[in-house]
């Protein structure tokens, strides 16, 4: 039998997480432990529901993984990818650490940047977190008009 109540006020403390991280500009879908899509709160919802249920996994260590992208260019591009390692103990979330990677477009690794000794308040934000994997001089490099110019 699911406790209602307990199941309440862990979505009561799941609103102060998902607003202190869209705070910080994280606003995207999510997947919570390779699984449940969706936005976050949807995603860890349908998540501690399956946890209370035991139907499809027991919460065994309390640490639980949240995937993002930060940065979306299309297949055909590099993108930016956050693993964020929530903990969950006595209906609180916590984050604990966070990988940031960088990908080509065939999913090789570009840059990878793991912050550790975390917490949900001084984890970056948005802009800082895809500034830590980004090679800004090689994209203003590029960026540049090439050859002679006539005048």
């Amino acid at each position: 039998m699911i406790d209602k109540f307990k199941i309440m006020k862990q979505f009561l403390d799941l609103d102060t997480f998902a607003n202190k991280l869209k705070d910080k500009g994280y606003n995207g879908y999510f997947q919570t432990d390779a699984a449940y899509p969706g936005k976050l709160k949807e995603s860890i919802s349908n998540y501690l529901i399956d946890c209370q249920n035991d139907t499809d996994k027991p919460n065994r260590s309390q640490i639980f993984m949240l995937s993002t992208y930060l940065q979306w260019n299309g297949d055909d591009k590099h993108n930016i990818k956050s693993n964020l390692y929530v903990k969950h103990e006595n209906g609180t979330f916590d984050i604990q650490k966070m990988d940031i990677v960088r990908t080509d477009c065939y999913g090789q690794v570009l840059k990878k940047s793991q912050l550790t000794n975390l917490s949900t308040d001084s984890i970056p934000t948005l802009k800082e977190a895809i500034a830590q994997v980004n090679d800004v001089s090689k994209q203003q490099h590029s960026s540049r008009n090439r050859g002679f110019r006539m005048r």
